[in-house]
């Protein structure tokens, strides 16, 4: 087995752990039940797991807990404070104090947020159609629920080393928020047509955007792009081309407060063909 057969061996070994906890956060996952999952000695498990997918199991749970929370203030389907109770915090302040560090908002102003549908002018207003031109990146594919995606940028950021460029690049194909068909690349626009070991070059052809602008925390990008498509597309005189959608981070969690994060999210588009329409 090669290097890199090891490496994968190791990486789906633990997303397995990974998938189970995204399945159902709320169990309490003891150390020795995902290390044995994992066929990997408990012992030595946990500093496997965090120097793989870059953060502790704790972290993942609660980062886990944490988005499902976030989906549920987005749906209205509880009360805040029972909402955080779910998410396993034995009072609102500390959910609160939680889930603003996570989303850049206290909760109730995050579902306020969350559940103020664009007006279609409002649409009309933000979204510009743009031509942007081909480019070439060096890609990483996403394996996993899209619970996970953050590892996969994490890996990324890990094997570019030393030439880690802003903005990175998100290639979506299929449904972010199921998860149905979903295809994702985390990817990285070098200088000179730079390639990486262990990652994929990808061409993305030029094409016409539709591009809505999301200036707060990623968590976010759901609900955006859940009221670009149902709000803004359906009237635009647009349909989406058969190309990935995609998503451009202009700056860094690392060094900028969730609220001032700033994502380009970009829909292909070509106008609808009415005359055809019409004959069928």
């Amino acid at each position: 087995m090669t290097n890199r057969d090891n490496e994968k061996n190791y990486r789906e070994r633990v997303s397995r752990v990974v998938a189970t906890i995204v399945a159902d956060p709320m169990t309490e996952h003891s150390l020795e039940d995902l290390a044995g999952l994992a066929h990997f000695s408990p012992f030595h498990f946990h500093r496997i797991y965090r120097s793989i997918t870059g953060e502790t199991i704790a972290a993942t749970i609660r980062r886990v807990r944490l988005a499902r929370a976030a989906q549920m203030l987005g749906n209205k389907v509880d009360s805040v404070t029972n909402i955080g109770m779910d998410a396993g915090y034995d009072s609102p302040q500390a959910f609160s104090r939680a889930f603003q560090q996570f989303s850049g908002l206290p909760p109730r102003d995050f579902q306020k947020k969350m559940n103020q549908a664009p007006t279609a002018l409002a649409m009309d207003d933000a979204v510009q159609i743009v031509e942007r031109p081909a480019i070439q990146v060096q890609a990483l594919l996403h394996e996993g629920p899209p619970a996970t995606i953050p590892h996969t940028f994490r890996r990324l950021i890990d094997l570019l080393a030393d030439k880690l460029p802003i903005p990175l690049v998100g290639i979506v194909y299929g449904d972010m928020e199921t998860g149905d068909g979903l295809k994702y690349f985390a990817a990285a626009l070098l200088e000179d047509h730079a390639t990486v070991s262990g990652l994929q070059t990808i061409h993305v052809e030029s094409s016409t955007y539709a591009l809505y602008t999301l200036i707060g925390p990623y968590t976010q990008i759901n609900a955006a792009m859940n009221a670009f498509y149902g709000t803004w597309l359906p009237r635009s005189g647009y349909e989406p081309d058969n190309k990935p959608a995609l998503e451009i981070y202009l700056n860094s969690p690392h060094d900028t407060p969730p609220e001032k994060l700033v994502t380009e999210l970009l829909i292909p588009v070509r106008p609808i063909d009415t005359i055809n329409l019409e004959k069928k």
